[in-house]
C-alpha cells in the first residue's frame, strides 16, 4: 500500500466514521434516558435517504402516509388516556397536534412543486416526514412499557426494527436510490482527491455534534435530558416528565438518523434495509463508549470507520467480521472492570 491509497482509505474511514459517530451518539442518548437499546436507529437512516430521493425526483414522500397513520393512532391512544383521567379538555389539543397537523402537512406537500424546490427546502420536506416517527414510535411502542426491564425493552426494540424494515419495503420497494451530491467535484490535496460531498459529510457531522453539545449544556430541555439520564427517579421528583424526556430523545435520534441518511445518499445507493448494518456499526461505537460516554462513543465510531476502510483493502470478504469482532474485547474489558447492577436496583 502506497501513501496515496492509505490517504484514500483514511478519507473513506473518516467519512464513514463521522456517520457512525452521529448514530452512536443518538444510541447513547436513547439508552441513557430510556434504557432502550434502540436497534431501529439505522432504519431512520434508510427512511431519510429514500424519502429525500423521492422528494428530489418530485414524488410525494411515501413516509407521509406512515406519519399520518401513526399520528392518528397516537391521537386515539392519548385521547383514551385523557378521557380515563377525566381531562377531556385536552382532547382538542391532542387531536390537533397528533392528527390534524400531519394531515395538514401532507395536504401542503401535495400542492408543492417538490422537484423545483431548492435543495435545503427539499431536505426540510424529507425531514418533516421522517423525524415525527421518532416520538410516535416511542409513544406507541416504548412509553407503555417504559418501566419494564432492559431485556423486555430490547425485545420491543427488535420487534420495532422488523416492523420498520417491513414498512420500508412496503413504502419504498426493493430498489435502491441515490440523490445528487450537495456540491459536484472535489479538491486535490497532494496525492489524494477529496470530494466536496465528503467535506460536507464530515463538516455537517461535526456541526451536529457541536449543536448537540450546546443543546445539552445550555438549553432547559437539554439539561432535563441530562438529569433524566443521570437519575430518572430524581428527575421525576424535580418535576421532569419521563414521558416528555423519552419523546424528546427519540425525536433527536430520528433527526440524527434521517439527516445521516440524507448525507450518505449521494455517495452510496441506499436500500430499505441498508440502515440496519449502518446502525449496527454505530452501535459498535456506542459499545466502545460503554453506552454512557459521548466522547468515547464518537471516538470509537471513528475507529470503526477506519478499521472498516482498511479491512476492506486487506481482507474485503471479512471486513464486517473484523469490525464486529471489535465488540468482544471491549465487552470483556467492561465486564471485568464495571460494577454489575441488577435491573431492579436501577429504579
Amino acid at each position: 500500500m502506497d501513501s496515496a491509497v492509505a490517504l484514500l482509505l483514511a478519507q473513506d474511514g473518516f467519512t464513514n466514521g463521522a456517520i457512525y459517530a452521529l448514530l452512536s451518539l443518538a444510541l447513547v442518548l436513547v439508552f441513557a434516558v430510556t434504557r432502550v437499546i434502540f436497534i431501529p436507529q439505522g432504519e431512520y437512516v434508510a427512511y431519510g435517504a429514500l424519502t429525500m430521493a423521492a422528494v428530489v425526483t418530485g414524488q410525494l414522500p411515501p413516509t407521509m402516509w406512515l406519519v399520518v397513520t401513526l399520528g392518528i393512532a397516537v391521537a386515539i391512544v392519548d385521547g383514551v388516556v385523557a378521557v380515563r383521567e377525566g381531562a377531556k379538555s385536552r382532547l382538542p389539543l391532542i387531536i390537533v397536534k397528533n392528527a390534524v397537523l400531519p394531515i395538514a402537512a401532507m395536504v401542503v406537500v401535495r400542492l408543492l412543486p417538490l422537484k423545483e424546490l431548492s435543495y435545503p427546502l427539499q431536505v426540510l420536506v424529507a425531514l418533516a416526514f421522517v423525524v415525527p416517527l421518532g416520538p410516535q414510535v416511542y409513544r406507541l411502542a416504548f412509553q407503555p412499557v417504559a418501566e419494564a426491564s432492559v431485556l423486555l425493552l430490547l425485545i420491543v426494540s427488535v420487534a420495532v426494527h422488523f416492523m420498520m424494515v417491513g414498512m420500508g419495503l412496503y413504502f419504498f420497494g426493493a430498489e435502491g436510490a441515490r440523490i445528487p451530491p450537495f456540491t459536484e467535484g472535489g479538491l486535490t490535496l497532494g496525492a489524494t482527491f477529496i470530494q466536496y460531498q465528503t467535506i460536507w459529510i464530515v463538516g455537517i457531522a461535526a456541526l451536529l455534534i457541536a449543536g448537540l453539545a450546546l443543546f445539552f449544556e445550555h438549553s432547559i430541555y437539554g439539561k432535563a435530558l441530562r438529569a433524566t439520564a443521570i437519575n430518572r427517579t430524581g428527575a421525576r421528583l424535580m418535576g421532569i416528565s419521563a414521558d416528555l424526556a423519552g419523546k424528546l430523545c427519540f425525536t433527536l435520534a430520528a433527526l440524527v438518523g434521517a439527516f445521516s441518511g440524507i448525507l450518505i445518499a449521494p455517495i452510496t445507493t441506499v436500500y430499505y434495509d441498508t440502515g440496519f448494518l449502518i446502525g449496527l456499526k454505530g452501535f459498535v461505537g456506542a459499545i466502545i463508549g460503554g453506552l454512557v460516554s459521548y466522547p468515547l462513543a464518537a471516538a470509537g465510531s471513528i475507529l470503526v470507520g477506519l478499521l472498516e476502510s482498511y479491512s476492506s483493502f486487506y481482507a474485503s470478504a471479512y471486513k464486517e467480521v473484523i469490525v464486529f469482532t471489535l465488540i468482544i474485547p471491549v465487552l470483556l474489558y467492561q465486564s471485568l472492570t464495571t460494577k454489575h447492577v441488577d435491573d431492579e436496583d436501577e429504579h
